[in-house]
């Protein structure tokens, strides 16, 4: 794919009135032509215009009518070299299927999806407009959370970080409900951000804020705070990169903010932490579609029928992010996790078991040894995994 997404980048840029091509862009080209068009018509108008005008006009057209039957060259020559990529890469034709979206209720959930997908992305006028010539009917509640989503993590790349606790404080039950750690990463975020940001190092104010944030979760990551408040012995950012705990100096910490309070805030939504649209496009175009075509074909011309439910013997390999699992079964006790008896994982080693393995293996102090691994981990620590 990487061919084909060079060929789309130098199109997008000739397609654009920035690109720094010899001919100039459409729109600027007509923009010229419609400002020369107004300024021989004000000369007119003034009594004032001559035969040259008129002929300047005449070549300011003939020109104009070059300069864009120019970058037309432009952008065809290389909408076909990106057209030729994709044939070498997707050298199987795609599947043709019957419409599937033919009823009124099809194409009104179909179109929901669309709009929602641009919401969710970000795409607010692309949505508007989507929305407005589609007809379809968002909750308007939907729209202003999407916004409100969008807003808090334009605020957390520029390092901004108090609306999304206030969010976390409206959203405290919930979060606590899911064992979250977001209200702790974003104090963290800031406690390195106010020790790291000056030259010498603020650690006084580092602390204090530390002392007034970092209180109710010391019983949770108590581990993770001690290290944050060691870390000052190795002061300034040089010997902090070089030291032990050189992954609180990483650009990475601060990064993680976005994801996971999008996750956290779609949750809260009842909505999947990853975007559906895109999901399908990964996965089907990412191969799944061609897979399943070829598939088809060899039980075709070998004449036999997998099952009746339309099924194919074939395995369609997915990413990381793309494998989900409904179903938890306990290595310890074989049984599969319930509401009532949840996967949990010790903070210590990361390895899942249920929670009535969980409290059998607990010793008395509260503590627990992992069955795989010779670490031991608090049984309070212990996290709730969320499939």
């Amino acid at each position: 794919m990487e061919a084909s997404l060079k060929e789309l980048a130098k199109l997008e840029k000739l397609a654009s009135s920035s690109s720094k091509s010899k001919s100039p862009s459409v729109d600027a080209s007509l923009d010229a032509l419609l400002q020369s068009l107004r300024e021989t018509r004000e000369t007119i108008q003034a009594g004032s215009a001559s035969a040259d005008t008129l002929a300047a006009l005449q070549r300011t057209v003939e020109s104009t009518k070059k300069d864009v039957d120019d970058r037309q060259k432009e952008v065809y020559s290389s909408l076909a070299r990106f057209g030729k990529t994709l044939d070498k890469r997707f050298s199987a034709p795609l599947p043709s299927y019957q419409p599937m979206f033919t009823s009124p209720e099809a194409v009104a959930a179909l179109e929901r999806t669309v709009a929602a997908h641009f919401l969710r992305t970000g795409q607010f006028e692309t949505a508007e407009t989507f929305i407005e010539e589609s007809g379809v009917d968002i909750y308007p509640e939907l729209r202003l959370h999407f916004i409100d989503l969008h807003r808090i993590i334009s605020a957390l790349k520029e390092g901004n970080i108090a609306p999304a606790l206030e969010w976390t404080d409206r959203n405290r039950a919930f979060l606590e409900a899911r064992s979250s750690a977001l209200e702790f990463y974003l104090h963290r975020s800031q406690y390195i951000r106010l020790l790291l940001a000056t030259h010498p190092p603020n650690v006084p104010t580092a602390l204090a804020y530390a002392r007034t944030n970092f209180k109710p979760f010391y019983h949770r990551y108590g581990s993770e705070i001690n290290r944050l408040m060691s870390c000052i012995i190795y002061l300034p950012i040089a010997r902090l990169q070089a030291s032990p705990y050189a992954d609180l100096a990483s650009p990475t910490l601060h990064l993680d903010l976005e994801p996971m309070f999008a996750k956290e805030y779609c949750a809260s939504l009842g909505m999947s932490r990853q975007v559906p649209l895109r999901v399908i496009g990964d996965i089907g175009g990412g191969g799944a579609l061609a897979r399943i075509e070829k598939g088809r074909k060899v039980m075709r011309e070998r004449k036999s029928e997998w099952s009746q439910s339309d099924e194919l013997p074939i395995e369609i390999p997915l990413p990381v992010e793309n494998r989900y699992h409904s179903v938890f079964a306990c290595p310890v006790s074989k049984e599969q996790a319930t509401e009532q008896n949840p996967p949990m994982m010790m903070r210590t080693c990361g390895h899942v078991i249920t929670k009535d393995s969980l409290q059998k293996l607990s010793k008395p102090g509260g503590r627990v040894k992992c069955p795989y691994c010779p670490e031991e981990s608090k049984v309070a620590e212990a996290l709730r995994v969320h499939f």
